[in-house]
């Protein structure tokens, strides 16, 4: 990680699943300073901007020699507004890099010269933060909870919301009836099979209300309308399409 604030990943590090995965070996999150690679007696790592313009710009030089402090095998992400949009498809290509090394830009932005010293830019939405330690934090948390062993149950990855190109089934849990909203009696059945069938309805029902632009058309096939009819979801989806 290459940071002029370290320090925000302080509490991020030691706390939870990511604590537990760096005390077990399994990840490894270490943070450089551009400010250590500065020179001068202030170690100033900004400037303005030639041209003119509002606010200041991260300096190439301290911020390139951070970033060739790392490893050299690394891969290198630079996280901006810029950058290609973070998804699960990306999460799991990142995921398979042995090292990541994620370039967290600072003030009004960066020397654009440093972008001939990435692999990659990225974004992790179409909006602008304060800082790119936010984004980093999204992109690490995606992509060490696909590595084995950083969850407790693996297979919980498997089936959850955009790891399919449709959303994850409602969920529910202890007590059975809470403020008068009911548990479906289906998930109390016991009966795994229709369990599956409409956990498989209410992802799809979920999706084309939700997030239609995740289906790859418009249109469902017979058998979908089947399932969803089957626990009286298809009017309401039949009206979406409708719709537009």
């Amino acid at each position: 990680m290459v940071s002029v604030l370290p320090q925000i990943f302080g509490s991020f590090n030691t706390t939870g699943i990511i604590h537990r995965a760096i005390q077990s070996g399994l990840i490894s999150i270490e943070t450089i300073n551009p400010r250590d690679h500065a020179k001068g007696r202030h170690r100033t790592v900004d400037d303005a901007p030639y041209g003119g313009g509002n606010g200041m710009l991260l300096k190439p030089d301290p911020l390139i020699a951070a970033m060739e402090a790392a490893p050299s095998s690394s891969h290198r992400v630079l996280l901006t507004p810029a950058g290609i949009p973070f998804d699960q498809t990306q999460a799991a290509r990142l995921a398979n890099f042995d090292t990541l090394t994620l370039i967290c830009g600072r003030y009004e932005g960066f020397d654009a010269r440093v972008e001939a010293y990435v692999d990659e830019e990225i974004s992790i939405g179409d909006f602008v933060l304060l800082g790119g330690e936010v984004a980093a934090m999204a992109l690490i948390e995606a992509t060490a909870r696909l590595q084995p062993g950083v969850l407790g149950n693996h297979n919980s990855v498997r089936d959850e919301s955009h790891s399919t190109p449709r959303l994850e089934h409602p969920q529910y849990t202890r007590p059975p009836c809470f403020r008068e909203l009911t548990v479906p009696e289906v998930l109390l059945s016991g009966d795994h099979e229709t369990v599956a069938r409409w956990r498989h309805a209410h992802s799809l029902h979920r999706t084309v209300r939700r997030r239609p632009d995740l289906l790859k058309s418009s249109e469902l096939s017979d058998e979908q309308r089947r399932l969803l009819r089957e626990f009286s979801l298809i009017p309401e989806t039949d009206a979406v399409f409708e719709d537009g």
